[in-house]
């Protein structure tokens, strides 16, 4: 059992409150979840040429601005660091695939959690409330955002098993349920030459959307594969630099209820993490069916 919310903010008058309404949902998620929380902001694009890599290291006392310096010094491009605890934004123009085998060989301790023009990615063990404090997710401003709290069942109770998980730029997914079938989509995504990081069944959901948007689907045609690929119960809601898109599996077997208003389409697993939004008694609130897509765009 564990927990989702999502919020896109129709209004951009309201887009400074993002973290202070996003919040109270996902300590509302806790009991659904306790062992551990995280969520994606989407936020105004950055100055073209340059991406915003999101780092991790277990030493809360990283020296991130070192990593940045040398980034400068043997990757020859811009890069500035801003650390948040054990996380670190690094705005850069260097090339994901230059950049990417220069950590692994230098600085192997540190992961990447994202990458991308718009998204911003914190995940980490703890409660909800702990998560949320630790990272200042009240202060967090942008249009859109998807969050997760988890209850382990299978995979462990660690950062990188945390939701949401990632894959290319500027998407993320987070998964309420259990696949039946996350082997099977391993062993044919990774004979395509795809890399998993983890055993959690979500990473191979997440990889298998991302690999179809990279075929040339959009997101709606990836999610009709979805339908006929995965096996297993799932309530999936993920996040893209412009839209929020939700999926319940044939039988709807874990919950989800939407509240759509003229300001904002809100996302949870359970209403008490809605009851906050303003003015939510005049929106429109529905369980989404079986099998249906849904998608907003900002």
């Amino acid at each position: 059992m564990c927990g989702i919310v999502g919020l896109l903010l129709k209004n951009p008058d309201l887009r400074p409150r993002l973290g202070e309404l996003l919040v109270p949902m996902l300590v509302g998620m806790t009991e659904r979840g306790p062992d551990s929380a995280g969520l994606a902001v989407f936020s105004d694009t950055i100055d073209p040429g340059f991406r915003r890599f999101n780092l991790y290291a277990d030493d809360r006392s990283y020296d991130w601005r070192g990593l940045a310096d040398d980034v400068r010094a043997d990757l020859k491009a811009a890069a500035a660091a801003e650390p948040i605890q054990n996380h670190a934004i690094l705005v850069s123009d260097v090339e994901p695939g230059r950049f990417h085998p220069w950590l692994a060989e230098k600085r192997p301790e540190v992961e990447v959690l994202s990458v991308g023009r718009y998204i911003d990615i914190y995940k980490d063990v703890g409660t909800p409330s702990e998560v949320a404090e630790r990272y200042g997710f009240a202060g967090l401003q942008g249009s859109h955002t998807v969050g997760h709290t988890r209850m382990a069942t299978e995979s462990g109770v660690t950062p990188a098993h945390a939701h949401p998980f990632v894959a290319g730029e500027d998407f993320c997914l987070v998964h309420n349920g259990s696949l039946s079938n996350p082997y099977s989509l391993r062993r044919m995504l990774e004979k395509k030459g795809i890399r998993f990081r983890t055993d959690n069944d979500t990473e191979a959901a997440c990889r298998f959307i991302e690999w179809r948007l990279r075929e040339g689907d959009d997101l709606e045609a990836a999610l009709v594969k979805c339908f006929e690929e995965l096996d297993g119960f799932y309530t999936l809601l993920m996040g893209t630099h412009d839209k929020l898109a939700l999926v319940r599996d044939p039988f709807a077997c874990k919950p989800a209820i939407v509240a759509e208003h003229d300001d904002y389409v809100a996302v949870a697993s359970e209403y008490r993490s809605l009851a906050h939004l303003p003015d939510v008694k005049n929106a429109r609130l529905f369980e989404p069916v079986p099998e249906e897509i849904y998608s907003w765009k900002v």
